[in-house]
Parts: structure tokens; sequence; C-alpha cells
């Protein structure tokens, strides 16, 4: 039995945060390690978890992992976001990133063997994307994704449930449970990427009022925090220096 494809980034992910190669990309979403790490964990844990809402006319469900942890740790970033543009866009990228894939579900063949590849894949990266360039930052990407594959699930079950159809609706269960992740995971990671080449063409963080929009979201708490690293890294002959350098003076 092969694992999923949402399951196996979030191993990637979590073997990347374990050993503290995406330290960077967690400091900009305020997380710690451990908070990454047990996110990562109660999404793996609680995606065997569907808690039924409805059962006629249609059937409705959530998963625990796939829709509901996700969405209240997306609207907790949401919450947490300093800047009124990045929520806004955030929003924005949701309901866009939602009304993308509804689209894609009515042109799209509905039977996975007629599509030339996993409608998973197509509808996750595509989703990702779409909340890059909407939200242009590494957290208003990842919401998007996030919230804009579950808000497609809502859109659908309000969809068949006026229309009088009977039918199942499982709100990041089973395939889109790997949807959601694809989808934030995607939208992160090429935030995280077109940042770090912007950065680099620039020759490094650009801090102050003038930075590009969406490039560095924390620019005070990361000037602070390579300040203080500047002062551990002095060595011990370059502080005699300095010393004997005041004395001089005086």
């Amino acid at each position: 039995m092969s694992l999923p494809v949402g399951m196996i980034l979030l191993l990637v992910v979590g073997v990347l945060v374990y050993f503290g190669l995406a330290q960077r990309l967690l400091d900009r979403m305020r997380l710690t390690d451990k908070q990454a790490l047990l996110f990562i964990g109660a999404i793996v844990v609680g995606s065997f978890v569907d808690i039924p809402l409805m059962r006629a006319p249609s059937e409705l469900s959530v998963n625990l992992g796939g829709a509901l942890i996700p969405a209240v740790f997306s609207l907790w970033l949401l919450a947490t976001a300093d800047e009124t543009a990045e929520r806004v866009r955030a929003i924005i990228a949701s309901v866009l990133v939602a009304g993308a894939v509804m689209l894609g579900s009515l042109y799209l063949p509905y039977e996975p063997e007629n599509m030339f590849l996993d409608p998973k894949l197509i509808y996750g990266i595509a989703a990702g994307l779409i909340a890059y360039i909407a939200g242009r930052s590494r957290r208003a990407a990842f919401i998007g994704g996030i919230l804009g594959i579950i808000l497609s699930d809502i859109a659908h079950f309000v969809t068949i449930t006026r229309a009088g159809i009977p039918g199942t609706t499982a709100i990041g269960g089973a395939g889109a449970f790997d949807v959601v992740i694809i989808a934030g995971l995607v939208g992160v990671m090429v935030a995280e990427l077109v940042g770090e080449t912007r950065e680099r063409l620039q020759g490094g963080p650009v801090l102050g009022p003038n930075r590009p929009e969406g490039l560095y979201e924390f620019s005070k708490e990361l000037g602070h925090h390579g300040k203080h690293k500047k002062d551990k890294s002095l060595t011990a002959s370059q502080k005699t220096e300095q010393q004997d350098g005041g004395e001089d003076r005086e």
C-alpha cells in the first residue's frame, strides 16, 4: 500500500524541521521546531478521525487532520499577522483558490484514469501557486492554500444540497486530505523559494520601510536577531581590540 502524496510531503517536511533545515521558514511563520512537529503529528494522527456533521439529505463529515486542524492553524496564523494587508491578501488568496478548484472540477475529467496526472497533484499544485501569487508572503500563501481547498469542499456541499442531489462530502477527508496538504506546502515553498532568490539577487535581507512587500514579514525581528548573533560571533581578539581602542581614545 503506497503512502498518499500529502503524507509523504509531511514526512519530508518533518525530517527537515527535525534536523533544523527549515528554521528560516519557521522563523518567518513564527513557529518553533516543536510547534511545527506537533502540528505535523496532529495532522497525521487526526487524518484517521472523521467527524460526521450531517446525514440527510446529503452526508457531510469533516476530517480532523485533513481539515479541522489545518483550518484552526491557518486561522491562528491569520489572526497573528502583523499587517492588515497580509490578512486581506490571505483571504483573497483563499477565495481565488476555492474558485479555481470549483472551476477546474467543472471542466476536468471526473475519473482520475482519464487525466494525465493525479488530480490531487493537479489541484494541490495549482492551488498552491494561486495562493502564492495572490498572497505574496509565506503565511498568506499557506493560509490561502489550506483555507481555499476547505472552502471549495464547503461550496461543493452547499451546491449539491441546494440542488437536492444526494451525495457525500468529506471535508478534508480521503483524497481531499492530500489536496489540502499539498496546496499549503506548495504555496509556502514557492514563497520561500522566491523570497530566498530575491534576497540573494539583492545582496541580503532588505530591512526598513522600503523592503519588497511580502519578502520579509518580520524585518524588525530579523534585524534584532541578526545583530544579536553578530555580537555573539565576535572573537576574543576583536573584543580585546575594541577595548584597547577605547582606552587609547581616553
